[in-house]
């Protein structure tokens, strides 16, 4: 299976799997992608691509994402250089495809309106597929490795029907409804 057919599409992102979601990574050139990447790839997660992202959608409507071939399993970490991921980690720390289930947009801190509570989903269309998407502010002393994990694990609580901000504001309702 290619991505290179001829309705692939092709995003400046960077792909990994984290926890068995595929998270596509999106953002300005410099905004830390790619270090995000490594942390995740750190602890455990797989790369699929960095920097080009190649997305088919599969007979089932999925977005496939996967690296181009002339540069899969490597990765551009500014000040160090280009790393070969499995060289440095193990072949078992990339992939060579996974299915995108997740849009984490990385923006600086102050450019944009920030979802607080997460009763709104927002989504993106890649490829001509409707993706959930998440828009996470980056500064100095975040963790945005440990915020992709958790945007990870709760997409997937999501895909489950759970809602921990659908479960907190009904019991918010139902403690106001007890008083009146």
């Amino acid at each position: 299976m290619s991505g290179s057919g001829p309705a692939a599409t092709r995003v400046h992102g960077t792909l990994v799997d984290v926890g068995g979601v595929g998270v596509l990574m999106l953002g300005a050139s410099g905004i830390g992608k790619s270090e995000c990447a490594i942390e995740l790839v750190r602890r455990g997660h797989r790369l699929i691509a960095d920097d080009v992202v190649t997305i088919h959608v599969d007979k089932d409507g999925d977005a496939i994402g996967e690296s181009p071939e002339l540069v899969r399993h490597y990765i551009e970490l500014r000040g160090i250089g280009i790393v070969h991921v499995p060289s440095l980690f193990s072949p078992d720390s990339v992939a060579d495809r996974a299915s995108v289930e997740l849009v984490v947009q990385l923006e600086s801190w102050g450019d944009g309106e920030i979802e607080r509570i997460g009763l709104e989903r927002q989504s993106v269309t890649i490829g001509g597929v409707d993706l959930p998407s998440v828009l996470l502010p980056v500064a100095p002393g975040r963790n945005v490795a440990t915020l992709v994990e958790v945007a990870a694990r709760n997409h997937q609580l999501r895909a489950e029907g759970r809602s921990a901000a659908g479960d907190l504001d009904h019991r918010v309702s139902e403690s106001l409804r007890r008083k009146q």
